[in-house]
């Protein structure tokens, strides 16, 4: 694959993660009656990854998220020259899902402006503090390194590192949600801040810091277990030139 079709196939990848992710929040989480709550919307975040695991990690290795990007390639997974053009394709693709779902969103009489943006202090959904939420961002991130390293290490059993993947985020929206709305992905982030505004643009900065540093943290731990250190796309996809 070259270069554009992997750049498509993450911002098609990240588009869905957001629209997908978000959407459930803002259309689905609170529908009178039979909403579908915050477990539901962390089971639509796992299942985001999961799908285009399957779909697209042969194309681009279905990062998805900056975080992991920078992961990757601290955990000798990834070359730095592709970082750019990772992260630049994520960013386009969290922002054309943000605008899709606000254009929805907004036909509701109720809609109230909002795109499930993350965010700390009176952003928080539990007015967690400042502390709180970059710690809980570092921490799932890093370990959502781990997760993705280890399932596509491969001394792992084959084929499944997208089941591990997608329950792996599942399981960190379930922990996370309450304290920051749940980034652990700068692009994620970016997409709802920029159409929102206001706090949620203000404090998306540390949506970018503590993922970045946590999943760097996670790379290199990894590597330090002795990982298989190869530089290839992380879940299925073709060897890098």
């Amino acid at each position: 694959m070259n270069h554009a079709q992997r750049g498509l196939a993450e911002l098609i990848g990240t588009f869905w993660l957001v629209f997908g992710g978000c959407g459930s929040a803002v259309l689905a989480a609170k529908f009178p009656e039979v909403g579908i709550g915050l477990v539901g919307v962390a089971l639509a975040f796992g299942l985001t990854v999961l799908t285009m695991a399957y779909s697209i990690g042969h194309i681009s290795g279905c990062h998805l998220n900056p975080a992991v990007t920078i992961g990757l390639w601290a955990g000798g997974r990834f070359p730095a020259k592709d970082i750019p053009l990772y992260v630049l394709a994520q960013v386009v693709g969290a922002l054309i899902a943000a605008l899709l779902l606000y254009c929805i969103a907004s036909g509701a009489p109720d809609y109230a402006g909002g795109l499930a943006s993350n965010g700390f202090g009176e952003h928080s959904p539990g007015h967690y503090s400042f502390q709180a939420g970059m710690a809980i961002e570092g921490v799932l991130s890093f370990m959502f390194l781990i997760v993705i390293m280890g399932s596509t290490d491969t001394r792992a059993p084959a084929g499944f590192a997208p089941i591990a993947i997608g329950l792996a985020l599942t399981l960190i929206h379930l922990i996370s949600i309450p304290v920051t709305n749940t980034s652990v992905n700068p692009a994620r982030s970016t997409g709802p801040a920029v159409i929102e505004g206001g706090i949620a643009l203000s404090q998306l900065i540390w949506f970018w810091i503590a993922p970045i540093v946590g999943g760097a943290l996670g790379g290199l731990a990894y590597r330090a277990l002795g990982a298989d250190t190869k530089k290839r796309p992380p879940i299925e996809g073709e060897a890098l030139p």
